[in-house]
């Protein structure tokens, strides 16, 4: 599994390792964007040449490369926008502003993101290794789950494109992909057991 990943997490190096050597200064022009509300286990932060344990409470920055270690959580608030990593998780912050938007990369591992139900439409995208994914939702998961990579989406919708094929997805529907590069499957319902099992992965009981 971890082997379908490594071609984005090559590509999330080299934004970072490309900025460095544009000479980009990445901690005088980043903005704070949100915090870690919890966090279990070994998390870090990285930014340019910096990098620290991220701790509860802890600022998260705009372009902060964000990783949990094996059996690590964490909870970042971003503004209204709540995310959820998994152990083993790569996150990339690429853009984000507060009330406007902006877009994650998911390299490796797994995530729920989630905003309460009646909040302002914001344009936010979430890029993966297997496509883009199409914030249109309040709630959904993706990451591995009995799939190379699946998303499903339990409140609103959201639209994943990958191999030149969209599909819309709404609540209570998921897809899966079997390789970076394939479109995603017909969307079908998840069972109670495949949902425990995907929100248990990211520490979500």
């Amino acid at each position: 599994m971890r082997l379908a990943y490594m071609g984005r997490r090559s590509v999330l190096g080299g934004l970072i390792l490309g900025a460095l050597a544009a000479g980009l200064p990445w901690s005088a022009a980043a903005a704070v964007v949100g915090k870690a509300e919890k966090i279990r286990g070994n998390v870090r932060r990285r930014q340019g040449d910096e990098d620290e344990r991220l701790a509860m409470g802890g600022a998260v920055l705009d372009r902060d490369y964000v990783t949990t270690g094996t059996n690590s959580f964490a909870d970042l608030a971003l503004s209204e926008t709540r995310v959820l990593l998994g152990p083993q998780t790569e996150l990339l912050i690429d853009r984000f502003i507060a009330g406007q938007g902006g877009t994650l990369e998911l390299g490796l591992g797994r995530m729920l993101f989630e905003r309460p139900e009646g909040s302002p439409k914001t344009d936010i995208a979430v890029r993966t290794a297997f496509g883009m994914i199409g914030v249109r939702g309040t709630r959904f998961f993706c990451g591995p789950s009995r799939a190379a990579f699946a998303v499903f989406v339990e409140r609103g919708s959201v639209s994943v494109t990958g191999g030149g094929v969209t599909r819309t997805i709404s609540a209570g529907l998921g897809v899966d992909f079997d390789r970076p590069g394939a479109p995603p499957s017909e969307p079908v319902n998840w069972g109670q057991a495949r949902i425990r099992q995907a929100y248990a992965s990211v520490g979500l009981i």
